[in-house]
Formats: structure tokens, C-alpha cells, sequence
């Protein structure tokens, strides 16, 4: 025996009157009991709120839809000029393909414009990061690629006493020859995450890179393993010879987010991930 007030926990049998009723398997019937009637499908209060949830859908996703993604290569249907959106949302992609060429191995044909000067930037970020820096013959032709002829000479000196100084390849754990020591892994990667045009006059601009860095040595007691930093470069860009050139730059550390509690990986797990994915031309 229950009682039929049951906190609408029952069966669905009882009247809710506080009056002692008998609960009865399926297919036997409740003499005592109200007749039940039939469902003939939804109230009219369940269908309006079925009908107001559908509307309300339908509006969010018109809703959504309605500025566009702002990577088609078309613009259909939006207000503004692309150049516009572009420097309302400086990270995002305008759907313009990477070009075609390199030159010194470096991405190179970015147009003319203040999009173009972004591609550029992102690109020289990447070479100029890379564990090529680190090799004589490569850095050279880095060098004359990525700054303007009138520059390159001064800043190819200015490097080499950086990258083919003893002490610091010592520092960073490499030979003198700039290579990894046996059983190594030497990782120097840069990724950017988005630029920013700062100033732009047709045949110059300054364009800011907000990039992570990778440096370090994967292998087996590493005695500097791969690490992780954030910076912001910033160059002095200049149209030279059909192609964007650098006459000058600053950098500055971050800005760096915090790190998730994330397992370290293994040395070996590294070395197969820098060996196995390769990098990326990049393009607004």
C-alpha cells in the first residue's frame, strides 16, 4: 500500500486527493479509480512552446550566419570593403591563397598591399627563427632573401656574431659547426599566431608578428630541452625588387599565455614531431 500523494513520484495512477489506493500490476484495473482518459496527442499549451523553441532556433542561427565566416573569396551579402573587416579583425584570414614561389627557399611574391606586407612578415618570421640560422651557407641566404639589399651586408654581420660565435652555440648546446651533438635533435621553430599592420604607405609599412617560439635539443639527457616562449616582432618592411624586405625591427617578449597543466612529452616523442611536421606558407 502507498499513499496516492506521492510528490508526483507515482505511477500516474492516483488522484493526488491523499486517499489510500492500491497499486496494480499492468492490465489489472483500479476498481476505486477515475476513469483515464485517452492522450490524443500534445495540449495546445505543449504544442505553443514546441513552436516558440523552433522560432527561436531558426532566428539564432540567421542570427549567426548573418555576418559571414570572413574567409570566402567572395563577399557576397556584407556591408564594408574586405580591407575594411581586415583591419577590424587583424588575425583573421581573408581567404587569399599563399602564393606559389620562393626564393632562397623563403615564400616570396606577396602583392603589394597592406595584406601583403602582413604575408610577408609572418613568413620572415619563420626564416629568421629557424634552425637555419644556425648553418652558415643558410644563414646567408636568409640573410639576402628576407632584408633590403641596402641593410643586408651590415645586418649579415651583425648576426654572425650571434650564430657563429663558439660561446653561444656552447650556450645553446650545439658544436661549433652550429649542429646538434650525436643522438640530438636541435629544434628552432617559430609560429606565428596573427599580425597587425602598424603603418602602411604603398612602397613601405610596419607589421607586427605575435608568434610562439620552440627552442632547444630533443634527445636523451638533454641538458636544454625544448622550450617554449612568446614574443612580438615588429618590422620596418620596404618594397624592393618586386618583394617585400626588411630594413629594420624590435622585438619584445610576449604577450605569453599561461600554460596548461599539460604532460611534457618525451624526448623521443619530440623528435618525431619536429621531424615528421613540416611548417607552413602563410598568408592573411
Amino acid at each position: 500500500m502507498s499513499i496516492g500523494d506521492d510528490g508526483g513520484y507515482g505511477d500516474g495512477r492516483g488522484s493526488g486527493t491523499g486517499q489510500t489506493r492500491t497499486r496494480l500490476p499492468d492490465g489489472e484495473t483500479d476498481p476505486y479509480a477515475a476513469p483515464r482518459r485517452a492522450r490524443g496527442g500534445l495540449s495546445s499549451r505543449n504544442l505553443i512552446t514546441v513552436v516558440g523553441v523552433v522560432v527561436l532556433l531558426l532566428a539564432a542561427i540567421a542570427f549567426a550566419n548573418r555576418g559571414g565566416s570572413g574567409n570566402s573569396e567572395t563577399d557576397t551579402g556584407s556591408t564594408g570593403s574586405s580591407q575594411d573587416r581586415a583591419a577590424a579583425q587583424p588575425t583573421a584570414p581573408t581567404g587569399t591563397k599563399p602564393v606559389g614561389g620562393k626564393t632562397g627557399g623563403i615564400p616570396s611574391g606577396f602583392p603589394q598591399t597592406e595584406q601583403g606586407a602582413q604575408s610577408a612578415a609572418a613568413n620572415f618570421v619563420v626564416a629568421l627563427g629557424s634552425d637555419g640560422m644556425f648553418n652558415t651557407a643558410r644563414r646567408q641566404e636568409i640573410v639576402q632573401t628576407v632584408y633590403a639589399p641596402s641593410v643586408a651586408a651590415a645586418r649579415a654581420g651583425e648576426l654572425d656574431k650571434t650564430y657563429a660565435n663558439p660561446a653561444h652555440l656552447k650556450q645553446f648546446g650545439l658544436k661549433p659547426d652550429g649542429t646538434a651533438p650525436t643522438g640530438m635533435t636541435f629544434v628552432a621553430r617559430a609560429n606565428p599566431v596573427g599580425t597587425k599592420t602598424e603603418g602602411f604607405k604603398g612602397d613601405t609599412a610596419k607589421v607586427s608578428v605575435w608568434y610562439s617560439a620552440l627552442f632547444g635539443l630533443a634527445g636523451a639527457n638533454s641538458q636544454k630541452p625544448v622550450t617554449e616562449s612568446w614574443y612580438t616582432t615588429t618590422y620596418d618592411l620596404q618594397w624592393a625588387n618586386g618583394n617585400w624586405k626588411v630594413v629594420d625591427f624590435t622585438q619584445k617578449n610576449g604577450p605569453a599565455p599561461i600554460g596548461r597543466d599539460q604532460a611534457v612529452a618525451s624526448a623521443d616523442d619530440m623528435t618525431k614531431a619536429v621531424q615528421g611536421y613540416g611548417g607552413f606558407t602563410y598568408a592573411r
